[in-house]
C-alpha cells in the first residue's frame, strides 16, 4: 500500500501514518469537518479480496464503536474509499504502546497495578456487552500523556451469536499472550482475556514473559504446561497478595481463574488500596502450606539421621535449650481488611511481652517480623535468616467485642515441629492481661523460667478500654510510618484514646512520640514541640514508669532534648532492664555511649540491637552512625548501605554515606549521596541548586550553594540550624558554619548533641567549637 501522507480522504487530511500491523495500516489525521485529530486504520489492500480479514475488519469496527468506555479506544465512523478500500475512524491519542513502556524495563508496582486495573475496567466494559478481544497483548495496550489506558485493535473480538472468524488449522493472537485454550484450538470465552492481562502485568514486573521459548512450539509447550518463575523471587518489592492475584489469573484451567473481569478488578483495586482480599488470603495460606510441606518432605528424605537423633534426644528429654524467637506476624481473620492495624498491632504486643523476659537471649523486633508477612517461605528458612530457634504462628479473630487469638509454638530448626498450640477467648478489654497469659506460657513450653517480677507484672496487667485500645493500635500504626500526614493521624488517633481513657499510658507515650517526630523532622521548632512532648511524657511517667517505651521516651528527652546525659543514660538502662529485647532502645542508647565517646560500649550495644532486629533500616542507619563516631568509615559505609538495600530511599542511609564518604574525600560520591539525600525528602529545590553549584565548581561549590539556599529558605520557614552548619561545614567554610552552629545552641536544636559527628571535623581545633563543647558538657579532644 502506498503512503497515503497528503493525501485527503473523505473529509479527513492524512497528515502521517504511526502504525502498522497485520491487520491494517494506521495514520494520523485531521477531520477538516469538526476540526479534530484522529486516526485512520486502512485494510492493507492485499487483502481487500480476502472476504475472511474484510469481516473481520468490519467486525472490528462494531464491536469497538459499541463501547463507550474511557479506557476503550473510541471509535468514530467506519468508511470506504472511492476504489472500495475499507478504513476504521477512531480517537488519536498522544502517548505510547504498552510495548514500547515495556521495553525500558520493568515498571514500580504501583504503576503496574495502575495500568493493570485501568485494562480491567475496560475488559469489565466489553464483556458485559459479550465482547471479548482475544488479542489483549502490549501492542494493543495504549497509554497517553496523561496515564489513561486505552484498550485497542479488537479485530479479534468476538461478538455473542457471531461464529468465531478463524482460519482452518490457524490459531488467532500473538501467541505470547495467548490462553492456554487457545493455543489447544478449543472454545474460549471472556476468561482468555483475563489471562492475557495476567501475562502481560507479570511482564510489567519482572519486564520478561512468564512463558518463553525460543521458538513459537516451545512457547505454546511452556503456557499449556509449565509453570512460570515467582516474581516475588525476582523482585523482592513485589507483594505476596499480588503474585497471588497474576497466580489466579494464569491458572491453566480456566474454570480456576477468575471467573468475571469485574472480580478481577475487584481484587486488584483492593491490593491498590492496602486491602488483601479474603479469596487472595485463602491462597497464600494454603501456598505456604504447600512449600511447607514440601520442605518436610525434603527434610525426612535427606535427613533420616538427622530425623533419629532428633526423635532420640526428644524421647530422652535432653532438647537443646531454646533461648532466641521470633513472633510471626498474625493472620486476620476477622473477615474485615480494616481490622489489619489491630492483627498487627496484636503481633507488635506479644512481641513486646516475650521481650521481657530475661531469659530470653533474643526476640526479634516488630520490623523485622513484618517483613515475613504474607511470605510463602517455610518455617526453617526463616528462622535461619532471622538466627533464631523458635517461630511463634497465630490468627486472630474478632466477634464484636470479643477476640479470639489461636497460637502454634515450633521449634523450627532442622525441621518445623510444633511444640504448642493453644486459643484463647477474652473481651477486648482484657488483651493485656491475656498477653501477658500468652507470653508466660510459650515461655514454659520452651523451658524459660520467669522471674519473679515478670510474673507479678504480667499478672498485673491493667484492663483496657476497648475504643481507646483501637485508637491507640490506629496510631501506632500511622507513627511507625514517620511521614507528616501519618504523623498528624496518629496524633488525632492518640488524642482519641484519651478522650475514651485519659489514664491510658501508652496512649500518652504515642502523643510524645508524635511531638518529638515533630520535631526531628524540622516540622516545628523545637520551642513549639518540646512542651507538648514533655508534658505527654510526664503524664505516661506518672501512670505508669514500668513500661518500657515510657523510659525509652525519656531516655529521648533526658539526653536529646534537656541535654542531661546521666539522666539519659540511667533512662535507658531502666527501659532495657525492662525489656532486654528493645532494640529501639539499645541503638538510641549506643547513640548516648558513643556521644560521651565510650565507642566500645557504644558499638556493643549497637550489635546487640542488630541481632534484635537485623532488617530494620532505622536500626542500621542508628548503628552505621555509631560506628561514624568511632571514625570507622567503612563500617558506616557497609551498614548504610544495608539499610539502603531493605529501605531504597532511607534518608539516614544516604546523609551517612554522604558524611562518610566526605570524610574519606572521595566528593564524587558524597555529591551523589548528598544529592539522593534532598531528593528523598521532597527537597527538590536544594537539589538543584546543589547540581548547579557543582556545574560551577565541583563539590565545594555545591555544598556552599546548598548551605546558602537553606539559609536564604529559613527566613521563611523552619530549617534546622543544625543542618545549616553542617552544609557550611562540608564546603570548608568554618566561621559560617560556628555561626549557625551557635544559633543551633539558643535554639536548643535536639542534633546539637551530635556535634562530634565527622561532618565538624574541620572544626574540631577551632577555639569556638572547643567552647562549644564545654558548654554541652561534652569529652573535649580532637579524636575520642
Amino acid at each position: 500500500m502506498t503512503n497515503l501522507a497528503g493525501k485527503t480522504i473523505s473529509h479527513y487530511r492524512i497528515v502521517e501514518q504511526i502504525g502498522q500491523g497485520g491487520m491494517g495500516v494506521v495514520y494520523k489525521a485531521e477531520d477538516t469537518k469538526l476540526k479534530r485529530t484522529v486516526a485512520l486504520k486502512f485494510l492493507p489492500p492485499d487483502l481487500t479480496r480476502d472476504e475472511e480479514a474484510k469481516s473481520r475488519f468490519i467486525h472490528e469496527a462494531r464491536a469497538a464503536s459499541a463501547l463507550d468506555h474511557p479506557n476503550i479506544c473510541s471509535i468514530h465512523e467506519i468508511n470506504e474509499t472511492d476504489d472500495g478500500q475499507l478504513f476504521i475512524v477512531m480517537a488519536c491519542y498522544e502517548g505510547e504502546s504498552l510495548k514500547d513502556k515495556i521495553e525500558s524495563g520493568p515498571l514500580p508496582a504501583e504503576e503496574a497495578l495502575d495500568i493493570a486495573i485501568q485494562i480491567a475496567t475496560g475488559l469489565k466494559k466489553a464483556h458485559e456487552k459479550g465482547i471479548v478481544h482475544r488479542d489483549i497483548k502490549p501492542a494493543n495496550i495504549f497509554v497517553t500523556e496523561e496515564g489513561k489506558v486505552k484498550i485497542i485493535d479488537f479485530g479479534l473480538a468476538k461478538l455473542s451469536g457471531f461464529t468465531i472468524l478463524t482460519k482452518t488449522g490457524t490459531t488467532m493472537g500473538t501467541i505470547a499472550y495467548m490462553s492456554p485454550e487457545q493455543i489447544q484450538g478449543t472454545e474460549v470465552d471472556h476468561r482468555t482475556d483475563i489471562w492475557a492481562l495476567g501475562v502481560m502485568l507479570y511482564e510489567l514486573l519482572a519486564g520478561e514473559k512468564p512463558f518463553k521459548g525460543e521458538y513459537e512450539q516451545a512457547v505454546m509447550y511452556s503456557i499449556v504446561n509449565e509453570e512460570p518463575v515467582q516474581l516475588t523471587g525476582m523482585n523482592p518489592a513485589i507483594s505476596q497478595s499480588l503474585e497471588q492475584i497474576i497466580g489466579r489469573t494464569l491458572e491453566k484451567n480456566p474454570e480456576k481463574r477468575y471467573p468475571q473481569a469485574n472480580e478481577l478488578l475487584d481484587d486488584l483495586e483492593s491490593l491498590s488500596a492496602g486491602i488483601i482480599p479474603e479469596a487472595i488470603q485463602a491462597r497464600m495460606r494454603k501456598a505456604r502450606l504447600r512449600k511447607r510441606r514440601k520442605a518436610i518432605l525434603y527434610g525426612m528424605a535427606g535427613g533420616l539421621l538427622i530425623a533419629v537423633v532428633a526423635a532420640l534426644i526428644w524421647m530422652t528429654g535432653q532438647a537443646q535449650v531454646i533461648d532466641s524467637i521470633a513472633v510471626l506476624p498474625l493472620e486476620n481473620l476477622t473477615g474485615n481488611a480494616e481490622q489489619e492495624y489491630f492483627v498487627d498491632g496484636v503481633t507488635d504486643e506479644l512481641i513486646g511481652q516475650l521481650g521481657q523476659i530475661s531469659g530470653l537471649r533474643r526476640v526479634i523486633s516488630r520490623t523485622s517480623v513484618m517483613r515475613y508477612k504474607d511470605t510463602d517461605k517455610s518455617l526453617p528458612e526463616i528462622a535461619r535468616e532471622l538466627h533464631v530457634d523458635a517461630l511463634v504462628e497465630g490468627t486472630v479473630y474478632q466477634i464484636g467485642e470479643n477476640i479470639s487469638i489461636k497460637l502454634q509454638l515450633f521449634d523450627a530448626l532442622p525441621e518445623e515441629r510444633s511444640l504448642w498450640t493453644q486459643r484463647y477467648d477474652r473481651p477486648v478489654t482484657g488483651v493485656l492481661v491475656m498477653y501477658g497469659e500468652m507470653a508466660s506460657a510459650i515461655a514454659e513450653n520452651i523451658q524459660v523460667k520467669l522471674t519473679a517480677d515478670e510474673t507479678s507484672r504480667f499478672a498485673g496487667a491493667r484492663r483496657v478500654n476497648a475504643a481507646a485500645y483501637e485508637a491507640y493500635l490506629k496510631g501506632m500504626s500511622h507513627w511507625y510510618k514517620l511521614t507528616p500526614p501519618d504523623l498528624e493521624t496518629a496524633r488525632q488517633y492518640f488524642e482519641s484514646a484519651l478522650e475514651g481513657d485519659p489514664d491510658y499510658a501508652l496512649a500518652h507515650v504515642g502523643l510524645a512520640l508524635v511531638w518529638l517526630g515533630y520535631q526531628q523532622m524540622g516540622l516545628l521548632a523545637p520551642g513549639e514541640a518540646t512542651p507538648h512532648a514533655k508534658a505527654a511524657a510526664r503524664r505516661a511517667l506518672e501512670l505508669d514508669a514500668t513500661i518500657p517505651e515510657v523510659q525509652f521516651t525519656w531516655a529521648g528527652i533526658h539526653t536529646w532534648v534537656d541535654w542531661d546525659y546521666d539522666a539519659g543514660e540511667k533512662a535507658f538502662r531502666k527501659a532495657i532492664d525492662l525489656n532486654p529485647n528493645y532494640a529501639l532502645a539499645r541503638v538510641y542508647y549506643s547513640q548516648l555511649l558513643a556521644i560521651l565517646g565510650q565507642s566500645d560500649e557504644a558499638i556493643a550495644q549497637a550489635k546487640m540491637a542488630l541481632e534484635l532486629d537485623p532488617l530494620n533500616s532505622l536500626i542500621q542507619g542508628v548503628c552505621a552512625n555509631t560506628f561514624a563516631f568511632a571514625r570507622r568509615y567503612d563500617d558506616v559505609i557497609v551498614h548504610s548501605r544495608s539499610a539502603l538495600r531493605t529501605s531504597p530511599h532511607d534518608p539516614i542511609g544516604h546523609q551517612l554515606l554522604w558524611e562518610a564518604f566526605h570524610s574519606k574525600g572521595l566528593y564524587e560520591d558524597a555529591f551523589t549521596e548528598a544529592r539522593a539525600y534532598f531528593i528523598g525528602l521532597g527537597m527538590t529545590e536544594i537539589a538543584k541548586a546543589m547540581n548547579q553549584g557543582y556545574d560551577e565548581g565541583g563539590y565545594p561549590a555545591a555544598m556552599r550553594t546548598v548551605a546558602e539556599t537553606m539559609a536564604e529558605f529559613s527566613q521563611s520557614t523552619y530549617i534546622s540550624p543544625w543542618w545549616i552548619s553542617i552544609v557550611y561545614s562540608f564546603a570548608g567554610e568554618k566561621e559560617t558554619a560556628l555561626n549557625w552552629m551557635e544559633k543551633a545552641y539558643e535554639m536548643k536544636d535536639p542534633n546539637m548533641p551530635y556535634i562530634f559527628t565527622p561532618a565538624f571535623n574541620i572544626l574540631h581545633k577551632e577555639p569556638r567549637y572547643q567552647a562549644m563543647l564545654r558548654k554541652m558538657n561534652l569529652p573535649l579532644g580532637e579524636m575520642r
